[in-house]
């Protein structure tokens, strides 16, 4: 092997890992954020996000969103 080849190797692992790393914080944050927020349905929030990114990261978005949303407490009227 010769040093470009050994180099590119090299390249090649880390944008591997770059991207390992990259789906693994977003597959956290959706369930980092609701825990935070002690969003009632933080764990089904984090289950989906990981669903949503494992079918290509279409309904992540809205999982995000739904952490974020603060549900009212029930047996109040506005």
């Amino acid at each position: 092997m010769t040093g470009l080849e050994i180099f590119a190797l090299i390249v090649l692992f880390v944008l591997l890992c770059t991207v390992i790393g990259v789906v693994v914080a977003l597959g956290i944050l959706p369930g980092k954020v609701a825990a935070e927020r002690n969003h009632p349905y933080q764990e089904a929030i984090q289950i989906g996000s990981w669903v949503a990114l494992l079918a290509g990261g279409v309904l992540w978005p809205l999982l995000l969103i739904w952490a974020y949303a603060t549900p009212e407490p029930e047996g109040e009227d506005a």
